[in-house]
């Protein structure tokens, strides 16, 4: 009796809480991300202080540039200095929106392990694609999975 009312009970708890950490919930586009709403967005977080980060940044501005309106870049930097992000920015200019992120919220929010990470949302807001790190030899995959969220975009409407 004691047994079978402990698999009840665990059944009872535990089934619940593995389907609902198995259900994708729908996550909100982060309050400073909601000026590109309705838009595919390349969001790429950053610091001063990582290489990779520096590397990746002439990439991203000619992403700007390669697929004009159709897609948008964003930066955002988690430094808590502004000196820092201003320094960096100073010797890698951005031809790209940047946001602050010095208490690291936006990070928080989209569950970013390191830097630099990189999310392709879409027009919802909702997540697509991830990759953490730069690689150079690894721009053609990148590439491609913008191609894809921009050639399917709509399609989520």
């Amino acid at each position: 009796m004691l047994k079978r009312l402990t698999a009840l009970l665990l059944g009872v708890l535990i089934v619940p809480a593995l389907a609902a950490a198995a259900t994708p919930k729908p996550v909100p586009v982060d309050e400073a991300l909601k000026p590109y709403a309705g838009k595919i967005v390349y969001v790429d977080f950053w610091a001063s202080w990582c290489t990779p980060c520096a590397e990746s940044f002439p990439w991203l501005n000619t992403l700007q540039t390669k697929f004009g309106p159709k897609l948008v870049v964003v930066g955002v930097n988690v430094d808590e200095s502004d000196t820092a992000s201003a320094r960096f920015l100073k010797h890698h200019p951005a031809g790209f929106d940047v946001i602050r992120d010095a208490q690291g919220k936006i990070a928080e929010h989209y569950n970013i392990p390191g830097m630099p990470t990189s999310l392709i949302l879409d027009e919802q807001g909702r997540v697509l694609h991830v990759h953490s790190g730069f690689l150079p030899e690894r721009i053609n995959e990148y590439e491609a999975a913008i191609r894809a969220a921009l050639n399917h975009q709509g399609d989520s409407k």
